[in-house]
């Protein structure tokens, strides 16, 4: 099997287990890549050469003591959000957050060197994740492999354009709000986010609608990754109940005849544009062909006041409690958050808690009785271009920010309600960009969603287009 930068990582994997390629010579590929190449892009923020090839050689130890892992000598960037020890973690580019190495590995990331990967550095994220655009004072914008003016999204934009741009097989991204899906759409990759509580961490971000995942070329490579992030964890305040199965058996597992809702109206009541409508429909129009019923639905997607105190209060709150050391020399659109989050009492906050609660109820229970799977695009604007995000965020903090409610219309209901959600790149618009159109399921079925994801692939073929950029 030959080995390319944009080669599968279950290909990579089977590949060093077969002994036609080493741990070291896979690493040494990518690491030459960036550095001949990355700068274009400025989605890999930190990288310690040595650091990666230390680790591709105890890769190589533990293959010839037999002790290989499922993904043993895959390279992996982590998001800059999440800490490894020995490393930075400036929070997403943060001027505000010092640059020392972190003592400790978060617990995704051990996860991630338990599975065999090797850790490829750092990808670019807005500062504290709060962003749609993988863009921060401290390292710059992160560029978009399928036309450089664009964006990749954010906020896992970095790893998204590490992946489309084959600097590495995958890449480690975390979504609160869309920041796997949205990115995952701009740059034409799988991006599965997957339900509460399936991936364990120290504590739950943002109102308990932050989760980990990765961003893939093909839906075997996101359902190997999610068994390896999602061992049972009983330590934790609730751990999703554990699958059938493991995630890898579901890919060409055949879902049956579901029932797909088609959605084309966002909670946010803004327009959609036409290429991710068409991005939706295209879906739907393979669906049916595939044996599912696909009808038009207008489910329950939480109220306005919930949606904006999810938004607003619970994502403010949470920008107050991050550990930025001086609020001067936070980005003014997180600053504003920090201030506006001062003009609210605890009261306000277990308020919209309890009011997310109860709503998610409702959206919960739609599941299986109404629809078993929705479909609609993952975001409602055009990828818009570097730097427009940012600006609007930066120069009207207190504004609308039409464009980036645009870019979650779509996915950020899902995670107030926990829902799992993948995003698939089925379309491409006049500029040449990928458009993703998004599956949701209902509590706990990243199962179904993988597995339908898989009955997709070999219609669409997405994990055969690359980025011009290559």
């Amino acid at each position: 099997m030959t080995i390319t930068p944009e080669s599968s990582a279950l290909d990579i994997a089977a590949a060093i287990r077969a002994g036609e390629a080493s741990p070291v010579e896979v690493a040494e590929m990518y690491l030459d890549r960036i550095e001949q190449r990355g700068d274009e892009l400025n989605a890999i923020v930190w990288l310690d050469r040595e650091d990666v090839l230390r680790r591709a050689r105890e890769s190589e130890a533990r293959l010839r003591a037999g002790e290989a892992r499922p993904f043993e000598g895959v390279p992996i960037p982590i998001k800059d959000l999440a800490s490894v020890a020995g490393q930075p973690n400036t929070m997403g580019g943060s001027l505000a957050v010092s640059d020392a190495p972190r003592e400790a590995s978060d617990i995704e990331v051990r996860l991630f060197e338990d599975a065999g990967f090797v850790l490829l550095g750092r990808s670019n994220t807005p500062e504290f994740a709060v962003l749609t655009a993988a863009e921060n004072a401290r390292y710059g914008e992160t560029r978009n492999p399928w036309n450089l003016d664009f964006t990749p999204g954010g906020s896992s934009g970095g790893a998204a354009a590490v992946v489309a741009g084959g600097l590495a097989p995958i890449a480690h991204a975390s979504d609160s709000g869309g920041s796997i899906r949205v990115p995952a759409a701009a740059t034409g990759l799988v991006g599965l986010k997957p339900g509460r509580g399936r991936v364990p961490a120290e504590a739950s971000a943002w109102g308990h609608g932050m989760t980990t995942g990765v961003v893939t070329r093909t839906v075997a490579d996101t359902a190997a990754a999610l068994d390896a992030l999602s061992p049972f964890d009983p330590h934790a305040w609730y751990s999703a109940p554990r699958p059938r199965r493991p995630f890898s058996e579901e890919v060409g597992a055949d879902p049956g005849r579901l029932r797909i809702g088609l959605v084309t109206t966002p909670t946010t009541g803004l327009p959609v544009d036409d290429a991710p409508m068409a991005a939706a429909v295209a879906a739907a129009r393979e669906l049916e062909a595939l044996g599912h019923v696909v009808e038009p639905a207008e489910p329950f997607m939480f109220t306005r006041e919930a949606f904006f105190g999810y938004v607003e209060t619970i994502i403010d709150a949470s920008m107050l409690a991050s550990p930025w050391e001086d609020v001067e020399l936070l980005e003014p659109y997180v600053r504003h958050r920090v201030e506006r989050a001062r003009t609210r009492d605890s009261g306000d906050y277990a308020r919209t808690v309890e009011l997310l609660e109860r709503e998610t109820r409702a959206v919960a229970e739609q599941f299986g009785r109404d629809f078993d799977l929705l479909l609609m695009p993952t975001m409602a604007v055009a990828t818009p271009p570097v730097g427009l995000v940012r600006g609007e965020a930066n120069e009207d903090p207190d504004g609308p920010r039409i464009t980036e409610a645009r870019m979650v219309s779509f996915t950020a209901w899902a995670n107030i309600a926990g829902l799992p959600a993948i995003s698939l790149p089925v379309h491409t618009d006049e500029r040449g960009l990928p458009v993703g159109a998004q599956l949701v399921g209902g509590p706990f079925d990243e199962a179904s969603l993988i597995r339908v994801a898989a009955q997709l692939e070999p219609v669409f073929e997405w994990q055969r287009r690359l980025a011009p950029w290559l």
